[in-house]
């Protein structure tokens, strides 16, 4: 049985509707509060004796298209209590309905603060107008500020990581709450001293998920001593990764000697990898004094002033971080070069005819590749065949030692036989990181100080010195199911929020779009 319509039930609940018009393209809805009494806000008397009566002109939600304002006829109480400050007051309306002097009601209002969650300022503001929703993009900010609710939830498990206003020159830190996958706060930087405050206001912590920087650990550590730290194991697999590229830079010289492509004919380079060969002359013989004062036991700061490179330059010079000073850049021609050595083969010798027969095969690069191609190729014919060589980039070198041997080519397999037997040093070295990498997979965390012992004498040392000084957190990474992969999601989103923003949203509009759209 259908039922009535009654106008009472356009309205909010707890008014009557005293009458209905339009005015211009706003729907104007007089209403009234149907209860008789009035409660007192300071003292809670309840009063019968109305003072006066005036209006109050609020927005609710549209009506079939049109801006919805209601004529809020409200009334005045006396207050009869003796000891009440308060002689008059203006009757209250239901929680959650009308809050005192707004202008707009609690729905309008929930609605309003979820379009400024979702979208922000302007384009929130902008749908708003299409909803018949007037309102304007400082008030849905402003809305969303007023709104926003700090988690009450108790912390005991969080993740805490940086993430970049402006990348390389200022950072801030999220706190996230793991166990109920919310974040709880955002710090303004990622000094120790910020992130040892608030952990230190938080007791009831008693695991912190953090990266491999020592900041966090060391805030940590001070502020919950009784907590367990562990290391996030993604960025523990990427920096033994790095730690085997890094390897196979400092061995750059003896792959070049496995290989033979230890020398280097200028007359075979073009234009662009001559400049890039006399600027390796130049590094290598820079690194070749600075070796030779510091076997001479010159100090580290004795010889920046002497030679005028940075403390850092020389540092990695010494430690033997700086052998790959000549990298050979990867060409758009490396996936055809069987093509074209067999259509040279054929007698095909012109550059643009074969870059006409190549852009026919899908080749996108300019004529002037092909053209440097052909003519290094017409040089190598009258010089020795072997000095056509190229030695690949150390990232290709530890790319194609450590993917499987089925993808590779016949050239890149013979290329890494080469290596392997030439620098038998970094099989050892990438052997050990696969059992890193393996250990961490298994969840074997009986194998760690073996594992830390082996590769204290290998090209991997400076690693194995990184997860001997934070060998409790690593070890905890390999046991504990808590990792920070949930912060490194949740700074994806943040960044996503201030994509949104344009980059102008301030850490507490940020801080109020995360909590509040959970």
């Amino acid at each position: 049985m259908q039922q009535a319509l009654h106008r009472s039930s356009l309205v909010p609940r707890g008014f009557v509707v005293e009458s209905a018009y339009y005015e211009g393209d706003k729907a104007v809805i007089e209403i009234r509060a149907s209860g008789s009494v009035g409660l007192c806000p300071l003292c809670g008397t309840v009063s019968r004796r109305v003072h006066s009566r005036y209006r109050r002109r609020v927005t609710d939600l549209p009506l079939s298209g049109r801006i919805v304002q209601l004529l809020v006829v409200a009334r005045r109480f006396r207050c009869d209590a003796v000891l009440c400050r308060r002689q008059i007051f203006t009757e209250r309306f239901a929680e959650g309905v009308l809050a005192p002097s707004a202008r707009r009601t609690a729905r309008l209002d929930s609605i309003v603060h979820h379009l400024g969650l979702a979208l922000g300022g302007r384009p929130a503001a902008g749908f708003a107008k299409r909803l018949m929703l007037p309102v304007s993009k400082d008030t849905l900010l402003r809305v969303v500020r007023r709104r926003s609710r700090a988690p009450a939830d108790p912390l005991r498990v969080i993740g805490i990581d940086d993430w970049a206003w402006r990348r390389n020159h200022r950072y801030a830190s999220i706190i996230c709450n793991l166990e109920r996958r919310r974040v709880v706060t955002l710090l303004p930087d990622r000094e120790p001293a910020t992130a040892q405050a608030w952990l230190a206001a938080h007791p009831t912590i008693a695991i912190v998920a953090r990266d491999r920087g020592g900041g966090y650990g060391e805030a940590a550590a001070k502020a919950l001593p009784h907590a367990v730290q562990v290391a996030d194991r993604w960025h523990l697999m990427e920096n033994a990764s790095r730690a085997f590229l890094d390897a196979v830079r400092k061995s750059m010289r003896q792959i070049r000697s496995a290989i033979g492509a230890t020398t280097i004919d200028p007359e075979l380079l073009t234009a662009a990898e001559r400049l890039q060969y006399e600027g390796y002359l130049r590094r290598d013989e820079a690194n070749a004094t600075i070796l030779s004062l510091s076997k001479g036991g010159m100090p580290i700061k004795q010889i920046v002033r002497q030679t005028g490179h940075s403390r850092g330059l020389v540092r990695q010079v010494i430690r033997g971080e700086r052998h790959d000073v000549f990298r050979t850049r990867e060409s758009s021609l490396d996936q055809h070069l069987p093509w074209l050595d067999d259509q040279w083969a054929a007698g095909c010798r012109n550059g643009a005819e074969l870059w006409r027969r190549l852009r026919a095969r899908g080749f996108r690069g300019s004529l002037r590749v092909v053209g440097e191609w052909t003519t290094r190729r017409r040089r190598a014919e009258k010089t020795d065949v072997e000095t056509l060589h190229r030695i690949p980039s150390a990232r290709t070198i530890a790319r194609l030692m450590t993917v499987g041997r089925d993808t590779l080519s016949k050239a890149e397999t013979v290329t890494v036989a080469a290596v392997e037997a030439g620098v038998p040093a970094l099989v050892e070295a990438r052997e050990i990181i696969a059992e890193f990498h393996l250990m961490i997979r298994r969840r074997a965390a009986a194998e760690l100080s073996p594992w830390i012992e082996r590769a204290r004498a290998s090209l991997v040392a400076s690693f194995a010195r990184g997860v001997t000084s934070d060998e409790a957190a690593v070890r905890a990474a390999i046991t504990s199911p808590w990792s920070n992969g949930q912060t490194e999601g949740q700074i994806t989103r943040l960044k996503l929020v201030r994509r949104q923003m344009y980059g102008r949203g301030k850490i507490d509009l940020l801080q109020a779009r995360l909590i509040g759209a959970e």
